[in-house]
């Protein structure tokens, strides 16, 4: 009747715009970057009018985008509020916590079992980020970026910095930063910052940033840099567990701090979990002491 877009093009939208990015909407929404750029076109097929000038390195709002986009932020504030006022008082009767898969594995698993031990009668339940928001309700939830999403306090759980990890025996051919020239980079999507900064900072000059394998996960990058299909850039967090195995090491000694980093969500409003503050204290307790 309304002849309204779906919400999912509207939201796929507005976070590109508030970003200026596909790909760190795409990181914020947990879809693929080719999602939000599908949806986000077709939105604009729908209103006939383009949204975005699509440059190399850049998106810039066209002057309908724009005068769009304040409007459809109300939209979503207006009904995040209404939605809010009717279904406050709900909350899942299990705690959950919402986390994205290579940081549940790197970090929380190995962690995990002393909140357990704590506190045996907490009913918890921990998910992948791999699902849409739709299909799962959380209680708190973990994202990588600047520490800035709209109705969330946002508390840093993370201090990350960047550096090449390979087998032994790759890392004893390695001399010098250029000598990356003649392996296969092994990149993680979905990251601002990457093999550009860390070559970059090591003075490389003759390694191509963006040759090699692209991976969705940081657990399939280091599978196969432990496989010996080359090298993969690992940030702290998520690091600790191989390097601590021993199955991949530091051919270099340069490890690059970055901007982003894993923070904890807690919502501004809405009901609370009453066991939501337990596991609240002790992931913040854990990064302190990480």
């Amino acid at each position: 009747m309304h002849n309204l877009p779906p919400l999912s093009w509207l939201r796929a939208f507005e976070a590109a715009a508030r970003h200026l990015s596909f790909t760190q909407a795409a990181e914020e929404l947990l879809l693929t970057q080719a999602a939000i750029s599908k949806q986000v076109k077709l939105l604009e097929h729908h209103l006939h009018e383009p949204l975005f000038e699509r440059r190399p390195r850049s998106l810039v709002l066209t002057k309908v985008g724009a005068a769009y986009l304040p409007k459809v932020q109300d939209a979503f504030d207006r009904l995040t509020a209404g939605t809010q006022e009717v279904f406050g008082n709900r909350r899942t009767q299990v705690l959950t916590l919402r986390a994205p898969i290579g940081f549940a594995v790197n970090w929380i698993a190995s962690r995990l079992p002393h909140f357990l031990q704590a506190h045996p009668k907490v009913p918890l339940r921990i998910v992948s980020s791999i699902w849409s928001e739709e299909d799962v309700q959380y209680d708190l939830d973990i994202r990588y970026g600047t520490g800035h999403w709209r109705g969330f306090h946002a508390n840093q759980l993370s201090w990350e910095v960047i550096e090449p990890l390979c087998l032994p025996h790759v890392a004893a051919r390695l001399s010098s930063p250029d000598d990356l020239a003649a392996e296969r980079l092994l990149h993680v999507l979905g990251y601002k910052e990457g093999w550009g900064t860390w070559l970059a900072a090591a003075g490389a000059t003759k390694v191509n940033a963006g040759s090699g394998a692209h991976f969705d996960t940081s657990l399939m990058a280091f599978e196969v840099a432990a496989a010996g299909g080359g090298i993969a850039l690992g940030r702290s967090s998520m690091a600790a567990r191989e390097l601590a195995a021993g199955r991949l090491v530091r051919p270099f000694g340069l490890a690059v701090p970055v901007s982003e980093a894993f923070y904890l969500l807690t919502p501004q409003t809405g009901a609370v979990h009453p066991d939501a503050a337990l596991l609240r204290a002790w992931l913040l307790d854990q990064a302190t002491g990480a």
